[in-house]
């Protein structure tokens, strides 16, 4: 009478011993509530009742840090989201020296995102948002290190500034595109200017100048009334009076 009961209690326990492993997870085993191993992925046995085994999953897991508000260190106030890439490396300190790991992590994240993000100034979050990144993920991982937890990257998402300050930067890049538009003008005048210097050393130095104004002489004089003035230097009427005196 009691022999089927017996197989049947007989069969539960050996199916509750059986324990399969997926390949991106670990077993944590405690044994009456005591730490005894890890399991690895594949078919495993335990002892069922005595033993308990928690799963963790140790493929990069993501967390989405809700929008935040906060000052910056020049008086602005912005709302920034962000997300946190993050792995755990060792599955029996992440179930046991942290209660939530994923919360743990998240809360963490969004401490670490207001203190960086409240240290720098509007300019520098727009511009080196990557370096701002990796000294946040620093800040997180140096902590949930100890977590078993490894914090593999830090994404500034969404940076939301106030209106009016929209309107100042946007004045700002007109300025300065205004800026740089009248250095290139001076550039360019001044390469013009350097080549026609060289142009007029070159003709001088050649003589062909002469024949230029020679050429410019002939074509003003073509029409019978014209009447050319020729102003000669100080120094050709000198030597003129010289020769005259003689």
């Amino acid at each position: 009478m009691f022999t089927p009961i017996l197989i049947g209690i007989g069969l539960i326990l050996l199916f509750k011993s059986i324990v399969i492993v997926n390949q991106y997870e670990r077993g944590i085993i405690l044994t009456l509530g005591t730490y005894s191993y890890t399991l690895g992925p594949g078919l495993k046995l335990v002892i069922p009742i005595i033993q308990r085994v928690i799963k963790v999953d140790i493929r990069i897991n993501t967390i989405d840090i809700p929008k935040q508000e906060i000052i910056t260190k020049d008086n602005v106030a912005v709302s920034i989201n962000a997300v946190v890439y993050f792995q755990v490396t060792k599955a029996e300190d992440a179930i046991l020296k942290v209660r939530d790991f994923n919360y743990a992590v998240s809360q963490y994240a969004q401490t670490a995102l207001r203190d960086v993000i409240g240290g720098v100034e509007l300019d520098q979050l727009l511009t080196d948002r990557q370096k701002i990144s990796d000294e946040i993920k620093a800040i997180v991982d140096a902590e949930t290190i100890e977590w078993g937890v490894d914090v593999t990257g830090i994404r500034l998402q969404d940076i939301a500034v106030p209106d009016n300050m929209k309107r100042v930067m946007a004045k700002q890049a007109e300025a300065e595109r205004e800026r740089r538009a009248t250095i290139i003008r001076a550039q360019g005048e001044l390469t013009a200017s350097e080549n026609l210097n060289k142009a007029m050393k070159s003709l001088a130095e050649s003589g062909a100048i002469s024949l230029r104004t020679l050429q410019t002489i002939e074509n003003s004089t073509n029409g019978p009334n014209n009447t050319v003035i020729f102003a000669l230097p100080t120094e050709v009427l000198n030597t003129i009076q010289k020769i005259t005196k003689k």
